[in-house]
């Protein structure tokens, strides 16, 4: 983090007690003069010199005294109002000493406290300035009395004054300059630890990871905004008083105080609630707050879902090519013989099967591969229904479909969408290899239907069966990767489906059948409506 330059030396607001205290002396010493003058016992100091001239100024003085004093506290006029009033304080105690030559050595002694207070507040130029005039006062007084001939003080007391004036005003100044220095940077490490306060508390709590500080009676102290998410019945209440452990989570949590420090499994805090691993860690070396970390168990399993797939499209590209070598000797060979004079027209009907097997699983290798490296789609425009009723034609001619039935259903004259031809047909096989295998009710055939349609202006395809149905709590997992209800499947073949429907801009999404059955729909873009990725 970087930090911010140090404004100059003097304060852009100067202390506001330090002012006081200075304008309170100032008033105290006006008050002295005044009495020194205005006393009823008569002269305690002597006879003064000329007390027209000493009176006049030491009221003056008093009552500038009292305005410096209320003015100085407006912050915006600090600075100022310390400049003038030292320059008010050298002209009155300059001519009070002329005025009263018996307290001339304390009058001018106390000047060193204003002038030193001065510069402990103001910049170098005016701090001297001050002690120059204060100095020049001096001397213009001193050569007053040398002109009507009363006693003076000695040259060396004259020069120790004017000495004493200069060094106080530079010594104040540099210490007045390394305070306001110390100030400014306390002040700027304080705004950075709150800045850093700041971003460290937003940080804890937006984490995905719930954070909670528990004390030893096992009441909640601090909690960020996951772990009230995953605390779920055991949330806050609405005045935000925090609840106390959640008894599960307390018990794992005194097993961990008393040394079962090793790794358990996922706890369920509430009912209804997703599965939370807990950890643990000591606050304070010497204190019982204790550190609890809930880490959402679907986040962990997502991660190594992903790090799966990953494996598997890393062994994929391996595999494929020793997949594709006895895939085109199988495809070459195939039309070898189609070449030969020997073979019937029935066998050649089923050499034409074989190859066209061939070119399909070629097509699937390459979509896998082409998803695995998140290759982008080749949308091409595709009249549905088209594309339907020849997939169905292909599809019953090559499989088996035996008693089971597999029709195109063509609710629009024409729909049209952007997909990838071989993305499309690979989604649609999936679709209806599932729907024949699972959709049927008992022992009777089953009966699959592609229904081309438009649906909140997207082209869709459902695929539905007269099955029994999915329960919701398969439904959610459907398109998770590796999950499947077969012994014989890899729970993979849906993910892939979606994977290249959202490849083309699509969705793919289970629908329930309010009358029984299953419903797979595929929605994808209009011809005007898909946007490069």
């Amino acid at each position: 983090m970087s930090h911010r330059q140090l404004p100059p030396h003097h304060l852009h607001s100067l202390p506001q007690r330090e002012v006081l205290a200075y304008s309170l002396y100032r008033l105290l010493i006006a008050l002295l003069i005044n009495a020194l003058l205005f006393n009823p016992w008569g002269e305690i100091v002597g006879e003064p010199h000329q007390p027209e001239l000493a009176r006049p100024v030491a009221l003056f003085y008093l009552f500038s005294s009292l305005w410096l004093a209320v003015r100085g506290q407006r912050r915006h006029s600090v600075e100022l109002g310390v400049f003038w009033g030292g320059l008010i304080d050298i002209t009155a105690v300059t001519i009070t000493l002329h005025a009263l030559p018996g307290a001339s050595t304390g009058l001018a002694m106390s000047l060193l406290v204003n002038l030193t207070v001065a510069a402990l507040l103001l910049r170098l130029q005016p701090a001297m300035l001050l002690a120059v005039l204060a100095s020049m006062g001096l001397l213009i007084e001193h050569g007053l009395r040398l002109a009507e001939g009363r006693d003076t003080s000695t040259a060396v007391e004259l020069g120790l004054f004017v000495t004493c004036y200069l060094a106080l005003a530079w010594f104040g100044y540099q210490q007045g300059a390394r305070s306001r220095q110390s100030r400014v940077l306390a002040e700027q490490r304080g705004a950075e630890v709150a800045n850093l306060y700041e971003i460290n508390e937003l940080i804890i709590r937006r984490l995905r990871t719930g954070v909670l500080v528990v004390d030893a009676q096992d009441t909640i102290t601090l909690a960020n905004e996951a772990a009230i998410v995953l605390l779920g019945e055991a949330a806050p209440a609405d005045d935000g008083r925090l609840p106390a452990l959640p008894p599960v989570l307390a018990q794992r949590l005194h097993r961990w105080r008393q040394g079962f420090d090793h790794e358990l499994g996922p706890i369920r805090i509430a009912k209804g609630q997703i599965e939370v691993q807990p950890r643990f860690a000591r606050l304070l070396a010497d204190s019982e707050l204790a550190l609890v970390f809930l880490d959402d168990t679907t986040v962990i399993s997502r991660r190594a879902e992903s790090l799966t797939l990953s494996a598997m499209g890393r062994f994929s590209a391996s595999l494929a090519h020793e997949i594709r070598n006895p895939l085109a000797a199988i495809n070459y060979a195939t039309q070898l013989l189609e070449e030969s004079p020997s073979i019937s027209d029935a066998d050649r009907r089923l050499l034409q099967i074989i190859h066209q097997q061939c070119q399909r699983t070629n097509g699937i290798i390459e979509s896998v591969l082409g998803l695995a490296r998140r290759e982008r789609a080749i949308p091409e425009n595709i009249d549905l229904n088209a594309f339907v009723r020849r997939f169905v034609q292909e599809y019953a001619s090559t499989m088996a479909l035996e008693a089971n039935t597999l029709e195109p259903v063509l609710t629009c004259p024409q729909v049209t969408a952007l997909a990838d031809p071989r993305h499309l047909h690979q989604v649609l096989t999936t679709l209806v290899h599932n729907a024949l295998n699972h959709g049927r009710s008992g022992n009777e055939p089953a009966r699959v239907r592609l229904r081309v349609g438009l649906h909140q202006r997207h082209a869709v395809i459902d695929c539905l069966d007269r099955g029994p149905g999915l329960p919701p709590a398969t439904a959610e997992q459907l398109f998770r990767p590796f999950f499947t209800t077969s012994e014989h499947g890899t729970g993979l073949g849906l993910y892939i489906a979606r994977e290249l429907c959202r490849a083309n801009q699509g969705q793919l999404e289970y629908v329930a059948v309010p009358g029984g059955g299953a419903c797979f729909r595929v929605s994808l873009p209009g011809a005007a409506s898909i946007a490069p990725h």
